[in-house]
Protein backbone atom coordinates (compact mmCIF):
# COMPACT_ATOMS: atom_id res chain seq x y z
CA UNK A 1 0.00 0.00 0.00
CA UNK A 2 1.30 3.51 -0.96
CA UNK A 3 2.83 5.82 1.55
CA UNK A 4 0.14 8.98 2.15
CA UNK A 5 0.46 11.75 4.87
CA UNK A 6 -1.40 15.11 4.64
CA UNK A 7 1.43 18.21 5.08
CA UNK A 8 -0.53 19.87 8.06
CA UNK A 9 2.20 22.77 8.30
CA UNK A 10 0.85 26.83 8.19
CA UNK A 11 3.19 27.42 5.52
CA UNK A 12 3.97 25.49 1.87
CA UNK A 13 7.55 23.79 2.38
CA UNK A 14 10.12 22.48 -0.34
CA UNK A 15 8.80 18.53 -0.15
CA UNK A 16 12.31 16.90 0.00
CA UNK A 17 12.92 19.41 3.63
CA UNK A 18 9.56 18.09 4.54
CA UNK A 19 10.25 14.55 4.35
CA UNK A 20 13.73 15.09 5.84
CA UNK A 21 11.91 16.47 8.57
CA UNK A 22 9.76 14.35 9.03
CA UNK A 23 12.01 11.36 8.87
CA UNK A 24 10.35 9.34 6.00
CA UNK A 25 13.58 9.57 4.23
CA UNK A 26 16.78 12.22 3.83
CA UNK A 27 16.58 15.03 1.51
CA UNK A 28 18.74 13.44 -1.13
CA UNK A 29 16.89 10.11 -1.02
CA UNK A 30 13.47 12.42 -1.65
CA UNK A 31 14.66 14.36 -4.46
CA UNK A 32 15.65 11.27 -6.31
CA UNK A 33 12.28 9.94 -5.70
CA UNK A 34 11.28 13.14 -7.23
CA UNK A 35 13.40 12.99 -10.01
CA UNK A 36 11.75 9.03 -11.11
CA UNK A 37 7.81 10.36 -10.68
CA UNK A 38 7.67 8.11 -7.88
CA UNK A 39 5.87 11.21 -5.37
CA UNK A 40 2.81 12.65 -6.09
CA UNK A 41 0.80 15.70 -4.51
CA UNK A 42 -3.16 15.67 -4.43
CA UNK A 43 -2.74 13.24 -7.72
CA UNK A 44 -0.43 14.81 -9.48
CA UNK A 45 3.35 13.21 -10.13
CA UNK A 46 5.98 16.01 -8.98
CA UNK A 47 9.01 15.83 -11.06
CA UNK A 48 10.25 18.91 -9.70
CA UNK A 49 12.44 19.20 -6.69
CA UNK A 50 11.99 22.65 -5.67
CA UNK A 51 8.09 21.80 -6.05
CA UNK A 52 6.79 23.07 -2.33
CA UNK A 53 3.50 21.67 -0.86
CA UNK A 54 0.74 23.50 0.43
CA UNK A 55 -0.95 22.91 3.98
CA UNK A 56 -3.93 21.01 3.57
CA UNK A 57 -2.11 18.99 0.61
CA UNK A 58 -1.59 15.10 0.61
CA UNK A 59 1.71 13.86 -0.88
CA UNK A 60 1.87 10.48 -1.73
CA UNK A 61 4.51 7.99 -2.78
CA UNK A 62 4.03 4.88 -4.82
CA UNK A 63 4.37 1.26 -3.86
CA UNK A 64 7.74 1.63 -6.23
CA UNK A 65 9.43 4.43 -3.85
CA UNK A 66 8.58 2.65 -0.76
CA UNK A 67 10.10 -0.59 -1.63
CA UNK A 68 13.41 1.84 -2.57
CA UNK A 69 13.30 3.23 0.97
CA UNK A 70 12.83 0.07 2.39
CA UNK A 71 15.85 -1.73 0.08
CA UNK A 72 18.48 -1.13 3.01
CA UNK A 73 18.37 -3.37 5.41
CA UNK A 74 18.98 -2.13 9.12
CA UNK A 75 20.19 -4.51 11.83
CA UNK A 76 20.69 -4.18 15.51
CA UNK A 77 22.36 -6.96 17.25
CA UNK A 78 23.87 -7.46 20.95
CA UNK A 79 27.31 -8.04 20.01
CA UNK A 80 28.84 -10.56 22.75
CA UNK A 81 32.53 -10.34 23.41
CA UNK A 82 34.55 -12.44 20.86
CA UNK A 83 33.23 -10.93 17.62
CA UNK A 84 34.33 -8.58 15.75
CA UNK A 85 32.65 -5.84 13.80
CA UNK A 86 33.96 -5.63 10.53
CA UNK A 87 36.01 -8.13 8.10
CA UNK A 88 37.62 -10.22 10.45
CA UNK A 89 41.46 -11.52 10.42
CA UNK A 90 42.21 -15.20 9.99
CA UNK A 91 40.84 -16.59 12.85
CA UNK A 92 38.64 -14.16 14.20
CA UNK A 93 34.41 -14.48 14.20
CA UNK A 94 32.96 -11.74 12.55
CA UNK A 95 29.38 -10.33 14.02
CA UNK A 96 27.49 -11.56 11.13
CA UNK A 97 27.85 -15.15 11.49
CA UNK A 98 25.49 -14.41 14.64
CA UNK A 99 22.91 -13.37 11.82
CA UNK A 100 20.23 -16.81 12.07
CA UNK A 101 17.11 -17.36 11.81
CA UNK A 102 17.68 -18.94 15.43
CA UNK A 103 19.17 -16.06 17.17
CA UNK A 104 16.51 -13.63 15.54
CA UNK A 105 14.00 -12.00 17.25
CA UNK A 106 10.67 -10.45 15.96
CA UNK A 107 9.49 -10.34 12.39
CA UNK A 108 12.07 -10.57 8.94
CA UNK A 109 13.99 -12.23 6.55
CA UNK A 110 17.12 -13.57 7.47
CA UNK A 111 19.85 -11.85 6.07
CA UNK A 112 22.12 -14.30 3.06
CA UNK A 113 24.90 -15.36 4.54
CA UNK A 114 27.13 -13.22 1.81
CA UNK A 115 24.91 -10.51 2.34
CA UNK A 116 27.29 -7.47 2.82
CA UNK A 117 26.26 -5.83 6.23
CA UNK A 118 28.86 -3.24 7.19
CA UNK A 119 29.00 -2.36 10.98
CA UNK A 120 27.29 0.94 11.40
CA UNK A 121 29.90 2.67 14.12
CA UNK A 122 32.30 -0.46 15.31
CA UNK A 123 32.73 -2.47 18.67
CA UNK A 124 36.07 -3.83 19.62
CA UNK A 125 36.60 -7.58 20.07
CA UNK A 126 36.61 -7.37 22.89
CA UNK A 127 33.28 -5.20 23.39
CA UNK A 128 30.01 -6.22 23.91
CA UNK A 129 26.42 -4.59 23.22
CA UNK A 130 24.63 -2.60 20.52
CA UNK A 131 25.63 -3.17 17.28
CA UNK A 132 24.15 -1.85 14.01
CA UNK A 133 24.70 -3.70 10.76
CA UNK A 134 23.10 -1.76 7.46
CA UNK A 135 23.47 -1.63 3.70
CA UNK A 136 21.45 1.75 4.40
CA UNK A 137 23.90 4.77 3.34
CA UNK A 138 21.27 7.08 4.88
CA UNK A 139 21.73 5.31 8.27
CA UNK A 140 25.04 5.06 7.46
CA UNK A 141 25.52 8.98 7.26
CA UNK A 142 23.25 9.64 10.06
CA UNK A 143 25.29 7.88 12.17
CA UNK A 144 28.86 7.96 11.57
CA UNK A 145 28.70 10.93 8.93
CA UNK A 146 30.77 14.05 9.47
CA UNK A 147 28.07 15.78 10.10
CA UNK A 148 26.12 13.42 12.51
CA UNK A 149 25.32 14.40 16.13
CA UNK A 150 24.25 11.49 17.92
CA UNK A 151 25.50 10.35 20.75
CA UNK A 152 26.18 6.96 22.48
CA UNK A 153 25.99 5.76 25.44
CA UNK A 154 28.23 3.44 27.58
CA UNK A 155 28.35 1.74 30.44
CA UNK A 156 31.96 1.18 31.75
CA UNK A 157 33.69 -0.94 34.47
CA UNK A 158 37.27 0.30 35.66
CA UNK A 159 39.92 -1.22 37.49
CA UNK A 160 41.43 1.39 39.40
CA UNK A 161 40.89 4.60 41.50
CA UNK A 162 38.23 6.53 40.54
CA UNK A 163 38.80 10.23 41.39
CA UNK A 164 36.65 13.61 40.53
CA UNK A 165 40.49 14.57 39.33
CA UNK A 166 40.45 11.78 36.85
CA UNK A 167 36.35 12.23 35.80
CA UNK A 168 37.35 15.77 35.29
CA UNK A 169 40.18 14.98 32.44
CA UNK A 170 37.77 12.81 31.12
CA UNK A 171 35.16 14.66 30.40
CA UNK A 172 37.19 17.63 29.04
CA UNK A 173 40.87 18.03 28.23
CA UNK A 174 42.31 15.00 26.78
CA UNK A 175 43.85 14.54 23.54
CA UNK A 176 44.06 11.00 21.03
CA UNK A 177 46.64 11.37 18.43
CA UNK A 178 47.50 15.23 18.63
CA UNK A 179 43.63 15.98 18.44
CA UNK A 180 41.79 17.11 21.32
CA UNK A 181 38.64 15.52 22.16
CA UNK A 182 34.78 16.81 21.65
CA UNK A 183 33.73 17.15 25.65
CA UNK A 184 32.21 14.07 27.10
CA UNK A 185 29.65 13.18 29.72
CA UNK A 186 31.34 10.68 32.67
CA UNK A 187 29.02 10.05 35.86
CA UNK A 188 30.24 7.22 37.99
CA UNK A 189 27.50 5.55 38.77
CA UNK A 190 28.82 2.91 41.02
CA UNK A 191 32.48 3.01 42.91
CA UNK A 192 34.07 0.66 39.53
CA UNK A 193 31.30 1.74 37.06
CA UNK A 194 31.13 4.85 34.62
CA UNK A 195 28.62 5.89 32.20
CA UNK A 196 30.07 7.53 28.85
CA UNK A 197 28.33 9.33 26.86
CA UNK A 198 30.16 10.22 23.34
CA UNK A 199 29.44 12.29 20.52
CA UNK A 200 32.23 11.04 18.59
CA UNK A 201 33.97 7.38 17.81
CA UNK A 202 37.30 7.85 17.39
CA UNK A 203 39.47 3.93 17.44
CA UNK A 204 39.13 2.87 21.11
CA UNK A 205 38.77 5.72 22.21
CA UNK A 206 37.05 4.67 25.94
CA UNK A 207 39.70 2.63 26.35
CA UNK A 208 42.15 4.82 25.29
CA UNK A 209 40.76 7.29 27.39
CA UNK A 210 40.68 5.64 30.39
CA UNK A 211 44.66 4.67 30.16
CA UNK A 212 45.20 8.76 30.27
CA UNK A 213 43.92 8.93 33.14
CA UNK A 214 45.20 5.70 34.70
CA UNK A 215 41.96 3.08 34.75
CA UNK A 216 42.06 0.00 33.18
CA UNK A 217 38.85 -1.04 31.29
CA UNK A 218 37.13 -4.43 32.32
CA UNK A 219 33.96 -4.55 30.69
CA UNK A 220 32.81 -2.06 28.18
CA UNK A 221 29.05 -1.95 26.91
CA UNK A 222 27.46 0.03 24.49
CA UNK A 223 23.67 0.05 25.47
CA UNK A 224 22.82 3.19 23.37
CA UNK A 225 22.85 4.58 19.50
CA UNK A 226 20.95 8.26 19.89
CA UNK A 227 17.29 7.59 20.04
CA UNK A 228 17.82 3.51 19.36
CA UNK A 229 18.19 1.28 22.82
CA UNK A 230 19.44 -1.75 23.58
CA UNK A 231 17.05 -2.42 25.81
CA UNK A 232 15.90 -6.45 26.70
CA UNK A 233 17.16 -8.01 23.44
CA UNK A 234 19.47 -10.92 24.90
CA UNK A 235 22.92 -11.20 24.02
CA UNK A 236 23.62 -12.90 20.68
CA UNK A 237 20.32 -12.35 19.59
CA UNK A 238 19.15 -9.35 17.00
CA UNK A 239 16.27 -7.80 15.11
CA UNK A 240 15.05 -5.97 12.20
CA UNK A 241 15.21 -2.30 13.18
CA UNK A 242 11.20 -0.36 12.40
CA UNK A 243 10.29 1.96 10.07
CA UNK A 244 9.85 4.07 12.76
CA UNK A 245 13.34 3.77 14.41
CA UNK A 246 15.03 3.99 11.18
CA UNK A 247 12.92 7.53 10.86
CA UNK A 248 14.18 8.84 13.91
CA UNK A 249 17.75 8.15 13.67
CA UNK A 250 17.84 9.78 10.11
CA UNK A 251 16.14 12.67 11.83
CA UNK A 252 18.35 12.68 14.43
Amino acid sequence: MAFTRTYDGAEPVRINKWLGQTGVCSRREAEGLIAEGLVSIDGEVVRDAGRKIEPGQTLTLNDKGEAALAAGVVILLHKPVGYVSGQPEPGKIPAVRLLTTANRVGDGETPARDASLPPVGRLDEDSRGLLLLSSDGVVAKAVIGPQSDLDKEYLVRVAGAVTEAKLTKLRHGLELDGRQLKPARVTQIEPQRLRFILREGRNRQIRRMCELVGLDVVDLYRIRIGPLKLSELPEGRWRMLTADERAALIKG
